[in-house]
């Protein structure tokens, strides 16, 4: 999977066709945070949220990790367009699935990320991600559902499907179909503390919380 093309031109795409709907559900919950003093962005593409939640908590640090080196470029160019501090985030170029986390977090952000992956490549990530948060750690998570009936359900399926193959095509994308991640989180110590829903059930914006102990 390789965004390396798209980065150029993903912040354009995304305003056409979503308009501020993604960062909405990016920057939902980003003010009731504890303050943080170690935070984790997995995906975080060209740094949409990574520029306002530097801005909000500046005593925190921030590893920031994706797959594309031009998204984490493009990430860098926001932080200095934003006058924010660079040498509070560390940026690292890597695989996910082969990335293996040498510190804790006390905020883990996932957002439009979860949805790239095979169930049992969804199982290692959560897993191995669990296993780095402190205890009461915050996990940030935006993405796409599926509503449960109605127009809707089939509105969500046609859009999720649109988007799944055009983006197998041009990125690699290794799943096929949406996959949620709330049996997981739920597996490895984490209870929902709150969710907003949006665009006719299409969207949606949760906090996890780790167990404290």
């Amino acid at each position: 999977m390789n965004f390396d093309l798209l980065a150029p031109h993903y912040r354009w795409m995304e305003w056409l066709l979503a308009g501020k709907k993604l960062q909405r559900c990016r920057t939902a919950f980003m003010r009731a945070l504890p303050a943080p003093r170690r935070v984790l962005l997995l995906g975080e593409g060209n740094g949409k949220f990574l520029a306002p939640l530097a801005g909000e908590y500046p005593n925190a640090r921030f590893t920031c990790v994706d797959a594309s080196a031009r998204m984490l470029q493009c990430a860098q160019e926001r932080l200095r367009r934003c006058n924010l501090q660079e040498a509070s985030v560390e940026f690292i170029h890597a695989d996910v699935l082969e990335w293996v986390p040498a510190e804790t977090y006390d905020v883990i952000v996932t957002h439009f990320f979860l949805d790239c992956f095979r169930p049992e490549q969804l199982a290692r990530i959560v897993s191995r991600l669990a296993a780095q948060a402190t205890p009461g750690a915050r996990w940030l998570l935006a993405d796409f559902r599926e509503p449960e009936a109605g127009w809707v359900k089939w509105r969500a399926r046609l859009i999720l499907k649109s988007m799944y193959l055009f983006f197998q095509a041009v990125t690699g994308l290794p799943a096929s179909k949406l996959t949620a991640p709330d049996a997981l989180l739920k597996q490895h110590g984490f209870t929902l503390g709150a969710r907003c829903i949006y665009e006719w059930g299409l969207l949606h914006s949760d906090v996890w919380v780790a167990a404290e102990s």
